[in-house]
């Protein structure tokens, strides 16, 4: 679908895909409304009503805060989320809190390793 857009209608001069009626850089109120709308149309009323990805900022913040939680290594989702760790962790390092259990068994896999 991608590359029917860009055949059909390319991008602008700078290479972004979408511009405002005036050919510039689409403003942050102009996603955010965007954003809104999508939500209600995709979302159950609920949802629509909870602060359920609120933002578009939520999703990546979701995206990230799953991967560290599900134990992928910082420096990995550092790497994807195009951040340093320390920049990564000082944000999301609350998000690998609980891990305690999983994280004294696989120390403690690893010791008797060397038994």
């Amino acid at each position: 679908m991608l590359r029917e857009v860009l055949a059909t209608l390319g991008t602008a001069d700078d290479g972004r895909l979408y511009t405002n009626e005036r050919g510039g850089v689409v403003g942050s109120s102009t996603y955010y409304r965007v954003w809104q709308e999508a939500r209600a149309l995709a979302l159950p009323p609920a949802a629509v009503a909870s602060p359920l990805a609120a933002r578009p900022y939520d999703l990546r913040h979701s995206a990230l805060s799953t991967w560290l939680n599900s134990g992928v290594d910082p420096t990995e989702v550092a790497e994807r989320a195009g951040n340093s760790v320390e920049v990564l962790l000082g944000p999301y390092a609350k998000c690998i809190d609980g891990r305690q259990e999983i994280a004294n068994r696989k120390i403690e896999e690893l010791l008797r390793e060397y038994e």
